[in-house]
């Protein structure tokens, strides 16, 4: 008689104190692209970091990454594991958040998050905003990125970002919207692109056309726009520095907001293209997940955005 053999069980029983740290260096590890780096990061020795992901493969049952002369890389085990990871320690911060809700004690860790090239926004008060949010609440400890419009949200509904701030487009169910400020963005072509230097007065929409276009490649006012006008997309760029990228290669044409370009018009490096026709306006929103509730943190520095954007008004 045959007899079937038991199913393997899994090597993780309860998750420990220790299991939590050795995650928290595999996350470091991970983010920081190997361990020479984490070790900078964690303030360890390389052998500790590497004894920790040993200790943690062996904990798990199976191997993580791979680390050798071609370069630290994750293995497909090791991918779903970090990503688990994000999800279980944002859960254990918002539980920590919570006890010190109980205790009415603002701590912690506030996650931001933000869309890229804000900072030379004249418009935008984030900066005062985190000045005012630092002075009301000390002992929150900000955690700020910068990301993709897709991962602001899904960080939002999963919990991993507690704010974010973004260029309004469709909106979720699932999230609070609040308008902050606005951006214009412009069409620029590179010094080495044929419309450089050119006269653009005659140009239209049908005109564009004949050129090769980049954009982002997610949804976003800037795919909006691409779609609305049936501006083909020949090269794709995650991130407004990529489109810039693109542009200066001089083989494509593509918006970026107009304080962003600046700098690169300055320096001959940059064209806008009729300005009084090619552009569309961005507005921002800060976002806030519906459910769970918000953390005292996350609906402060709410607060703090709306208070800083209100004082350009006034």
């Amino acid at each position: 008689m045959q007899v079937t053999s038991p199913k393997t069980r899994a090597v993780l029983g309860q998750v420990s104190d220790m299991d939590l740290r050795l995650l928290r260096v595999f996350k470091s590890v991970v983010e920081c692209g190997g361990m020479a780096a984490a070790e900078l990061e964690l303030n360890i020795g390389i052998s500790t970091v590497s004894r920790h992901i040993k200790d943690l493969e062996t904990r798990l049952g199976m191997v993580l990454c791979r680390r050798g002369r071609g370069g630290f890389m994750l293995t497909n085990e090791g991918q779903a594991i970090y990503e688990q990871t994000l999800h279980l320690l944002a859960s254990v911060e918002t539980f920590r958040s919570s006890v010190d809700e109980i205790h009415l004690r603002m701590g912690g860790e506030l996650q931001l998050a933000l869309f890229d090239k804000t900072a030379t926004n004249p418009a935008a008060r984030i900066a005062k905003a985190i000045a005012l949010f630092s002075e009301r609440a000390p002992d929150v400890s900000l955690n700020l990125k910068v990301a993709s419009i897709n991962a602001i949200e899904r960080g939002l509904i999963d919990g991993s970002v507690h704010v974010g701030i973004i260029p309004a487009h469709r909106e979720s169910r699932s999230l609070l919207y609040t308008a902050l400020f606005g951006e214009t963005m412009l069409l620029y072509c590179g010094q080495r692109h044929p419309l450089f230097g050119q006269d653009h007065a005659g140009l239209d929409w049908d005109d564009l056309r004949q050129h090769h276009f980049a954009g982002l490649g997610y949804h976003s006012p800037n795919m909006e726009l691409s779609h609305r006008e049936k501006l083909t997309r020949h090269a794709t760029g995650s991130d407004q520095e990529a489109i810039a990228t693109l542009i200066l290669s001089g083989r494509y044409l593509g918006f970026l907001p107009d304080h962003y370009a600046a700098s690169f018009v300055q320096n001959g490096q940059m064209q806008a293209i009729k300005p009084a026709l090619f552009y569309y306006l961005c507005s921002f929103v800060s976002l806030l997940r519906r459910a769970p509730q918000p953390s005292r943190a996350s609906l402060l520095f709410q607060q703090c955005l709306v208070e800083a954007h209100a004082a350009v008004d006034g």
